[in-house]
């Protein structure tokens, strides 16, 4: 794919392109950028996309004042292939990470030493860069730990799947293991988020005097479903009538999982408003802007019950389907005076999307391809958005599968290693949002135009093939 030439912006973003615009006031400052990205938080769990069931005041004052994207799409369904993709700008067709890969005793597959991601890009461009959270895309020490990709500071998970528990027995700063002996033998003392959101606060603080890359990839609210039972679980304690449920994947299980789950996004609301009252009160509001999104659908496990909570919203499936609801998710962006406030786009757009968008925003070119395409021009209301000819997915868990998407067509493979043979499903999205009603017998030509567009997508890989 073409690199996307630099799109003329306001002298308020970039000082090199000052002068394109009379109405807004130039600056010879970059801008900050945060990119706030939770987990497993699906496209029906906040009140801006439709949720009555949780209270989540900040982030609908985020997109009011802001844009929220309907149309917004997921690396993958499961986060490691997930956050490869929007840490590379790449889609599963082409990343190195296709799948969630574990390494033995902490961490997961990593990627190559020269890989080219966000953090890389940022630097690149003199900003501190951080990450807090989770991270799931290299062991501890591996070719692909947060500082060998681009980023100053680390402080979190480095395991996805340590990154499960909310009170671990250790997390890292940097390539430093920080142990917290209280959690020990299931100690539950030290709750990790609270922890991983002042130390993200304090990375805003430290570096309000320079240009700064911050990701917050919380876990939040991601199986196990517990967190301290405080002022903000005590709002919904007693709320709902609690079912038991079977306990997939062996997560601690909360005698109360609906209170809990809807704390557990209540307190990732009260963390975005402290972000940006942060913002306000360091002076950043006006120079900063803020993306929030969530890496899959919604989860089922460990008590989470995304049916009850319609945690998919109008959409069919939830993670590690390649439905809509495993995949298209909440995104919102915040830029005051930048983004004009109270605006949504019906833009299609993916998380391979955020590196040219963010090389076009810093304005400069990429050091190679991407399958990516800057939304920039979407954010800034501009009529010259270039729009993808396809979107492509695959997921190697349940049998294989893979999706693409092409205008208001859906063409998903099923059962690629089933016993009972590979079959195709085709959807009109425009009429069938739900994915109801498989057209694949009443547009035979519309799905063998798909399959070819579907199997030149991908390249091969040796660690995650279909066997085809």
């Amino acid at each position: 794919m073409k690199t996307l030439p630099i799109i003329c912006v306001s002298g308020s973003l970039l000082p090199m392109l000052s002068g394109c615009s009379e109405k807004v006031e130039q600056k010879n400052e970059p801008i900050n950028v945060i990119y706030i990205l939770c987990d497993d938080l699906g496209y029906g769990d906040l009140g801006c996309y439709g949720q009555t069931l949780i209270s989540t005041p900040h982030l609908d004052q985020m997109a009011a004042e802001g844009m929220l994207f309907r149309q917004h799409y997921a690396g993958c369904t499961v986060s490691a292939p997930s956050r490869a993709s929007l840490m590379t700008g790449f889609h599963t067709g082409h990343t190195q990470i296709r799948g969630n890969r574990e390494v033995e005793p902490e961490g997961q597959m990593p990627m190559d030493a020269g890989t080219y991601t966000l953090g890389k890009l940022f630097k690149s461009q003199e900003y501190a860069t951080g990450i807090f959270g989770k991270w799931g895309l290299g062991y501890p020490g591996s070719s692909s730990d947060p500082n060998a990709m681009g980023f100053d500071e680390f402080y979190g998970y480095n395991c996805q799947r340590q990154a499960h528990t909310y009170y671990p027995e250790h997390v890292w700063r940097n390539r430093e293991r920080v142990v917290f002996e209280e959690n020990e033998n299931l100690g539950r003392k030290i709750y990790s988020h609270d922890l991983i959101h002042q130390e993200a606060l304090n990375f805003i603080r430290t570096h309000k005097e320079e240009p700064f890359f911050a990701m917050l990839t919380y876990t939040l609210p991601h199986a196990e479903i517990n967190l301290p039972h405080d002022s903000i679980y005590k709002l919904y304690e007693g709320q709902f009538e609690e079912t038991v449920f079977d306990q997939p994947g062996g997560y601690y299980r909360s005698e109360k999982p609906r209170a809990s789950f809807a704390a557990m996004v209540a307190r990732l609301d009260m963390y975005v408003g402290e972000i940006m009252q942060e913002l306000k009160a360091q002076g950043l509001d006006k120079n900063t802007m803020v993306f929030f999104t969530s890496d899959n659908g919604p989860h089922e496990e460990g008590g989470a019950d995304p049916v009850f909570f319609r945690s998919s919203g109008p959409l069919k499936g939830i993670k590690r389907d390649l439905y809509e609801g495993g995949i298209r998710i909440p995104m919102i962006a915040w830029a005051p005076g930048k983004i004009k406030s109270g605006t949504e786009t019906d833009h299609i757009s993916a998380f391979w999307d955020m590196m040219p968008t963010f090389a076009d925003l810093l304005g400069t070119p990429l050091p190679g391809a991407t399958d990516g395409i800057s939304f920039l021009p979407t954010l800034l209301s501009t009529n010259n958005q270039q729009e993808h000819p396809y979107l492509y997915w695959e997921f190697h868990e349940q049998g294989g599968r893979q999706a693409l998407r092409q205008g208001k067509w859906k063409l998903i493979r099923q059962g690629i290693h089933s016993d009972q043979g590979m079959w195709h499903e085709l959807y009109d999205l425009e009429t069938d949002i739900h994915e109801d009603h498989n057209l694949a017998d009443l547009e035979p030509g519309k799905v063998r135009e798909l399959i070819r567009i579907m199997d030149a997508a991908r390249t091969e890989s040796e660690m995650f093939n279909f066997g085809r």
